[in-house]
Parts: structure tokens; C-alpha cells; sequence
């Protein structure tokens, strides 16, 4: 299905045709958000994308953990694109995939904990429903910190700002696992 805006060919302005160039060099593409959404408003924008990947790195939270926070809001929203990204992600950085796999039935699965299962109840309940429920809330801060509980608050924030800009212009995946298993094959045959 097409995006609702046509995708940007040439950008405007030095700075996108620099992020443009190196984007399809290192992936052979331009990312949809970038060509759909980004590209038509003032780089300060696209910048402000960048910084939410920065801020993430500022995390105490373990990666794997911010990624199921991510992929969770992402499916529940039914982000595509993020759903995509996420998988491609967590592949690259070699996370666990068979907990991504069973990220539906978290509730169940032995392949996460207590800690996890009440984390993720929370942000289920947060996505779904847009408010905090004070017995998830309470039962989520048995195992985290204050601060982690503000950080499992601000990826799901920020996810939803990530699949609410996909949703609303009809974005949908980019295929980026395809590209990483494309890279994978040729670095395996040039070896």
C-alpha cells in the first residue's frame, strides 16, 4: 500500500542530501520516514529523531529490555515500519530473537521473568489504554528502580512518536531484516 505523501526523491537543503547519500550507501535505500516525513520539514526535525536514538543510549535499562518496550508499543499500535526496525535491531545487536518471537505470549512464556511480565503489563496497559493502572504501576516497582521506571515510560513515549508519525502518513515496513540477511549472505560468501 502507498504511503499517503509520495516519497521525497531529491531533498532539498545539504544536510538531507548528505543523510540521503550515506543512508543508501549503507543500506542501499532510503528509509520511508525519512523520505516521506523527515525530508519535507526543516532539518531540526529529522535532528530531533536523532537525538530520541541518542537519548536511548543514556539508558540504564539493558538494550534487550528498551527493545521489547519498543517492539510491545510498536505491535500493539501496529507500526509496521517500527516493527520492522525493531526485528532489524535486535538481529544486528544479536538479541535474543526467540523472545521477540514469544513477545505475545509474554504473560506465559518461561523466556522472561516476573520482572518482565509486570514491566510489560504496565506497558501494555499504557499503550492500549493511555493511563497508568496504579495496582500494574505498583506491581511493575517491586523490580525497578525509579529511574528505570521513568525510562520504561519514556520509550514507550517515544515509541509512540516513532509509529504515530509511520501510522498517520500510511508508512509501512522497509523490509530492513531482508537487508540484513542480504548483508549477512555476502559477508559469508566474501569469506
Amino acid at each position: 500500500m502507498d504511503t499517503f505523501l509520495p516519497p521525497v526523491e531529491k531533498p532539498k537543503g545539504l544536510i538531507m542530501m548528505l543523510v540521503y547519500y550515506f543512508m543508501r550507501r549503507q543500506f542501499g535505500k532510503v528509509f520511508s520516514p525519512l523520505a516521506v516525513h523527515s525530508a519535507r520539514l526543516p532539518t531540526a526535525f529529522g535532528l530531533f529523531y536523532t537525538k530520541v536514538g541518542r537519548l536511548d543510549k543514556k539508558l540504564t535499562l539493558p538494550p534487550e529490555t528498551a527493545m521489547l518496550v519498543r517492539e510491545r508499543v510498536a505491535r500493539i499500535n501496529v507500526c509496521l515500519f517500527c516493527i520492522d526496525a525493531n526485528r532489524y535491531y535486535a538481529i544486528s545487536k544479536s538479541m535474543d530473537m526467540d523472545r521477540f518471537n514469544a513477545l505475545e505470549q509474554y504473560r506465559t512464556s518461561p523466556l522472561f521473568t516476573d520482572a518482565e511480565r509486570a514491566m510489560l503489563d504496565y506497558v501494555t496497559e499504557l499503550t492500549k489504554n493511555k493511563r497508568g493502572d496504579p495496582e500494574l504501576f505498583a506491581r511493575m516497582a517491586r523490580y525497578y528502580s525509579e529511574r528505570e521506571i521513568c525510562e520504561i515510560v519514556w520509550l514507550v513515549a517515544s515509541e509512540h512518536l516513532y509509529n504515530m508519525t509511520n501510522i498517520g502518513l500510511n508508512i509501512h515496513s522497509d523490509m530492513l531484516c531482508d537487508i540484513s540477511r542480504k548483508k549477512e549472505k555476502r559477508r559469508e560468501n566474501a569469506k
